[in-house]
């Protein structure tokens, strides 16, 4: 538990140093190197659209990531009632089902807060991930994404320009890592170069992991099943999958791809409210 708290507090600090570290290299390293002369740019030259671009990108991942925190899934402990000789501790295993309780009510031992539709606890948020702001987790994870295949992208083309190498043959990716140490350690490569090779490298396993984790959570979605219900091996009433995707993303969905908006209510406090 002790080791999971700790991840708890270090994970949220790590994502936001690669943040600030993928802005500082696109602004201040790649983006400029695609201007020649800067005086003869046209409007809408290709890095003034790539700058446009990757602040979109980056703009909807910070406020998406802003709104999972600030989006907490409520305590339902609080309201719910457990019946006689319940305690909170016995949400810990899910063995126990009042008949007041919601499906998928979850307790976390780290959040100490009973979830509703909990899905499961993420470290990079510090926080669970429930009715509330499942939306805003999605759209966290598709904009953190295509931001780190962006700057994968703007990387390649930098250090492609930078070292005079080509990346047409599919395998000099792959061997880029391997020469850079060799060539970084005998002199003939400069340590800001090396640190963007393995930052490549870095947004690389990033994005694949977060477009992964995605289509993951989307197919899940789509079914009407959480993470933890299918941990669980719960069983889901089956519904179509146009009225899943409306439960989770609402009726202006839109809104909410292209810019960061708070997730709907959850149907549990709809029901409080009645």
């Amino acid at each position: 538990m002790l080791v999971l708290r700790l991840l708890n507090v270090v994970a949220p600090a790590y994502f936001l140093c690669i943040s600030l570290v993928t802005f500082v290299l696109q602004i201040f390293v790649f983006i400029p190197s695609m201007f020649r002369d800067p005086s003869t740019t046209p409007l809408f030259s290709p890095a003034l659209l790539h700058g446009a671009l990757f602040l979109f990108l980056s703009a909807n991942a910070l406020g998406n990531y802003v709104l999972v925190i600030q989006s907490s899934p409520e305590d339902l402990g609080k309201d719910l009632n457990l019946g006689k000789g319940a305690e909170v501790a016995d949400w810990l295993d899910g063995s126990r089902s009042p008949g007041s309780a919601l499906p998928s009510t979850h307790f976390c031992r780290l959040c100490a807060r009973v979830t509703q539709r909990h899905d499961h606890h993420c470290f990079f948020t510090g926080n669970c991930i429930g009715s509330r702001n499942m939306r805003n987790f999605i759209m966290f994870c598709l904009y953190t994404s295509l931001a780190c295949l962006d700057s994968l992208v703007a990387g390649m083309a930098y250090i492609s320009a930078t070292l005079s190498m080509s990346f047409a043959d599919p395998l000099a990716f792959l061997t880029l890592l391997p020469h850079s140490i060799s060539q970084f350690f005998s002199g003939s490569l400069l340590s800001s170069e090396m640190f963007v090779i393995l930052m490549l490298y870095l947004w690389l396993g990033i994005g694949l992991a977060c477009a992964g984790f995605c289509c993951h959570q989307m197919l899940l979605i789509l079914r009407g099943q959480t993470r933890y219900q299918v941990r669980k091996g719960m069983v889901v009433r089956a519904r179509p999958w146009r009225e899943n995707l409306q439960e989770v993303f609402g009726k202006k969905w839109l809104l909410g791809l292209l810019i960061p908006v708070q997730n709907v209510e959850s149907s549990y406090r709809r029901q409080k409210e009645k």
